[in-house]
C-alpha cells in the first residue's frame, strides 16, 4: 500500500467510534468518527502520528461513547465498514458522521464507493477533516460531502508548506457551495507574516469563511510525538495575531482543542 488512494474495496483504518467534536465549526456535537490509517504529511506538531502508517489491526467500538472496542484486521471492507457505522447510528444521537486519520483523501477511491451507500443508510451528514493539500482527491468525493474542515499549514509551525494546494482546495469547496472553515494551530514559534499570508489567501477566496485559530495543546503524555516541542503562545501572541487576521476576515475565533480537555481523544 502506498500513500497515495487505498484499494477501491477496502481501506485501512484506525478505528472507528463515537464522540464529541472538539475542534472547528461543529465543536461539542456528537460524531461517527471514521479514523483512516496514511498519512502524508510529517506535522511537527501532529497528535496523531500513530496514524502515518497503518497497523495490522483496527478498533471497533461496539456500543457509541462506551470505548468497548474490538480489534479486527485492515484493510477493513466496504460492506464490514458500513455494517459499523450502521450500529453506532443510534437514533437521534449523533449529528454527522467525521472522516478523520491520517489524511481520509488518501482513500478516495474508497470513500467514493462508500459515502454514497453510508449517506443512504444513516441519513447523516458527512463532514471532512483533511489537511486540505489534495485537491484532486476532494474533487472525487466532494458531491458527498456536507462540510469540510481544512487544516491550514504554518510552515513555521508544522513544517509543511502548502500554499498553492490550500487555495486551490479551499476555492473547489467554495465553487461547490460546501460548507468549508479553516483550523490553524498556532505556537510560540508562528510566524505573524505566515498568518498574514494565510489570511490574504482564505480572502481572495472569500472573507466570510470562518477561521479557527487553535492554539496548541499540551494535555497528557502523549502529546510530544516528534522532536519539535510543544510551545503554547502567549496570551498577547494569540490577541494581536487574531487581529492582525481580522483585517482581512470577518470571521476569526480562538478555539482550544476542547475535546482533549474533556478526555475525548
Amino acid at each position: 500500500m502506498t500513500t497515495t488512494t487505498a484499494v477501491n474495496e477496502n481501506a485501512s483504518l484506525i478505528e472507528v467510534f463515537s464522540a464529541i467534536q472538539g475542534e472547528g465549526l461543529n465543536v461539542g456535537t456528537r460524531q461517527i468518527f471514521i479514523r483512516f490509517a496514511f498519512c502524508d504529511l510529517r506535522c511537527h506538531f501532529c497528535d496523531s502520528a500513530h496514524t502515518w502508517n497503518a497497523p495490522a489491526t483496527c478498533r471497533i467500538e461496539q456500543t457509541p461513547g462506551s470505548r468497548d472496542f474490538e480489534i479486527c484486521s485492515n484493510p477493513v471492507s466496504l460492506s464490514m465498514l458500513i455494517e459499523w457505522v450502521e450500529r453506532q447510528n443510534i437514533p437521534c444521537l449523533h449529528d454527522s458522521i467525521s472522516l478523520t486519520g491520517g489524511e481520509p483523501l488518501l482513500h478516495a477511491r474508497f470513500l467514493s464507493k462508500f459515502l454514497p451507500k453510508i449517506r443512504l443508510t444513516t441519513g447523516l451528514p458527512i463532514y471532512l477533516e483533511s489537511g486540505g493539500h489534495r485537491p484532486q482527491q476532494l474533487a472525487m468525493i466532494l458531491p458527498y460531502l456536507d462540510s469540510v474542515g481544512m487544516d491550514l499549514k504554518l510552515p513555521s509551525v508544522s513544517g509543511e508548506s502548502r500554499w498553492q494546494e490550500h487555495e486551490n482546495f479551499l476555492q473547489i469547496c467554495y465553487e461547490a457551495q460546501i460548507e468549508i472553515f479553516v483550523k490553524i494551530i498556532i505556537s510560540q514559534n508562528t510566524n505573524p507574516a505566515e498568518l498574514k499570508r494565510s489570511a490574504e489567501l482564505v480572502a481572495a477566496v472569500n472573507p466570510a469563511i470562518p477561521v479557527f485559530l487553535q492554539p496548541v495543546t499540551p494535555l497528557g503524555s502523549t502529546e510530544q510525538l516528534t522532536d519539535f516541542p510543544l510551545i503554547v503562545p502567549t496570551p498577547k501572541q494569540v490577541i494581536d495575531w487574531q487581529a492582525l487576521m481580522k483585517n482581512f476576515l470577518k470571521s476569526v475565533r480562538v478555539v482550544p482543542q476542547t475535546h482533549k480537555m474533556i478526555n475525548q481523544l
